[in-house]
C-alpha cells in the first residue's frame, strides 16, 4: 500500500476519479465504505451552497460506517478543484473545503502555491494531475504532494503518453505519491499500475455504470455496450484534448470520424462549441471494453479487489 499514512485504511490502491456531473455523495460513500477513496469535483454540486451539505452529508455517513464497523473503517474522500482561470467558485469551494478540512484534494487545469499551502494548513495533501514531465514538475515545484499521471485512453482529458514511459520517466525523480490514470477497469491492471511503480489507480469509466453515479441511463448502457474502438481523442468540446464516447459523438449529428480541430488555445463550455461536453458528449477511456453490466459501486470495487488478489497470486506462483 501507498506509504502516506492517509491512504493506510485503503483495502485496495484505488482512488474512484472525480466525474463531471456523475460523482455524487452516494457514490463517494459507496467507494468509501468499499475501501477506495472516493471523490467528487466541487464544482458537481449546484448551486455553490450546495457544497457544504454534501461535504457534511458524507462526513457523517464515514462516521457513522466506522462506529459500526471499526473492523473495516471506511477510506478517506477527496474533492477536486478545477484549478483553470474560467473556474469562479475556486476561492468559495477552498473555503468551504477548509472547513470540512477535507483530507485529499485533487487539483486540474493548473498549479497554484497558495491553494496547496492553504490545504495544507489544515492538514490535508494534494495530488496533481499531469500529462507530462513538464506539468509534473511545475506541479511538484509549486507544492502539490503528489501526481496522477493522466496517460493515453484515460477518459474525459487526456494524455497521449503510454503508461510505461510516463510512470518511468516520473519515477526516476519522484518518489512521492503516484497514481495512475489511463484504460484501468479491472483488478489485474489495478496491479499492472503497481507493477509499473504507482502506488495507485485511478479508476473513473467503470464507475459510471454504477447504480449510484447520476448519469443519464444511456450513458451507463452506452459504457456496457461499448469498446475501446468507440473511444474518441478530440478536443473540439472544450478545446482540450480528451476520451469521448463514439454513439454519444454520432447521436448529436456529428461525424466521430471526421471531427474538426479546434484552434481554442483555452479551455471553454460556450455556445461557440457544436455540442456540451459531459452533458451531450459523454467521456469514457479505453477500458470500458472491461465493463459488462451497471452494479452497485460496493459490487464493482469487490470485483475489483477479487481480480486484483487473483492476479497477485497467479504471480507469486
Amino acid at each position: 500500500m501507498p506509504a502516506h499514512p492517509l491512504f493506510a485504511r485503503l483495502r485496495l490502491p484505488v482512488i474512484g476519479s472525480p466525474l463531471f456531473i456523475i460523482s455524487n455523495p452516494a457514490l463517494v460513500i459507496a467507494q468509501c465504505k468499499a475501501g477506495i477513496v472516493g471523490s467528487f469535483p466541487a464544482l458537481n454540486a449546484r448551486p455553490a451552497s450546495q457544497l457544504d451539505e454534501w461535504l457534511s452529508e458524507i462526513e457523517e455517513a464515514l462516521a457513522a460506517h466506522d462506529r459500526d464497523h471499526p473492523e473495516s473503517p471506511a477510506a478517506p474522500f477527496a474533492v477536486n478543484q478545477i484549478v483553470h482561470r474560467s473556474n469562479d467558485r475556486l476561492e468559495q469551494d477552498l473555503a468551504v473545503c477548509a472547513k470540512h478540512r477535507v483530507p485529499l484534494v485533487i487539483t486540474s487545469l493548473g498549479a497554484r502555491p497558495e491553494l496547496n499551502q492553504a490545504v495544507h494548513g489544515w492538514g490535508g495533501i494534494v495530488l496533481h494531475d499531469v500529462i507530462d514531465q513538464v506539468f509534473a514538475r511545475k506541479a511538484i515545484e509549486k507544492g502539490a504532494d503528489g501526481l496522477i499521471l493522466v496517460a493515453s485512453g484515460a477518459g474525459g482529458h487526456a494524455g497521449t503518453q503510454s503508461p510505461f514511459a510516463l510512470v518511468s520517466e516520473t519515477r526516476a525523480w519522484f518518489d512521492g505519491t503516484i497514481a495512475l490514470s489511463g484504460a484501468i477497469a479491472n483488478g489485474r491492471s489495478v496491479l499492472a499500475a503497481r507493477a509499473l511503480g504507482a502506488d495507485l489507480a485511478y479508476v473513473g469509466s467503470a464507475f459510471i455504470a454504477t447504480l449510484e453515479a447520476r448519469a443519464d441511463e444511456r450513458y451507463k448502457r452506452m459504457i456496457v455496450e461499448s469498446g475501446a474502438a468507440d473511444i474518441v481523442y478530440s478536443n473540439l468540446f472544450t478545446g482540450v484534448h480528451g476520451n469521448y464516447l463514439r454513439g454519444s459523438i454520432a447521436a448529436a449529428g456529428l461525424d466521430p470520424d471526421a471531427l474538426p480541430h479546434s484552434e481554442a488555445s483555452a479551455m471553454s463550455f460556450g455556445s461557440d462549441r457544436p455540442a456540451k461536453a459531459w452533458k451531450d458528449i459523454w467521456g469514457a477511456g479505453q477500458g470500458v471494453g472491461g465493463v459488462r453490466e451497471v452494479v452497485g459501486a460496493a459490487d464493482l470495487v469487490a470485483r475489483l479487489r477479487a481480480e486484483y488478489e487473483a492476479a497477485r497470486a497467479a504471480l507469486a506462483h
